[in-house]
């Protein structure tokens, strides 16, 4: 199936923690692959990208952990 996650179970959003951070990965790598020249950094980039995916039920519920967890997602990825 490429890169992308199964289409079923990328529609399936939870209020956790991991579900978070499949969709903020996600939502990182669609503006990456989107906007390639972007220039942002990291910092600048990462208010956008919570922006993009402000509904998920987990960053409505835990905004600094979910701020904590995108941090995290960043570090561990190398991004």
């Amino acid at each position: 199936m490429g890169d992308r996650p199964d289409p079923i179970l990328r529609d399936q959003i939870f209020n956790n923690a991991d579900s978070f951070a499949q969709t903020f990965d996600e939502a990182w790598k669609e503006h990456s692959l989107s906007d390639p020249e972007h220039g942002l950094e990291n910092e600048a980039k990462l208010p956008l990208i919570l922006e993009r995916v402000s509904d998920h039920p987990f960053l409505k519920e835990n905004p600094e952990m979910a701020r904590q967890v995108a941090e995290f997602r960043l570090r561990l990825l190398g991004l």
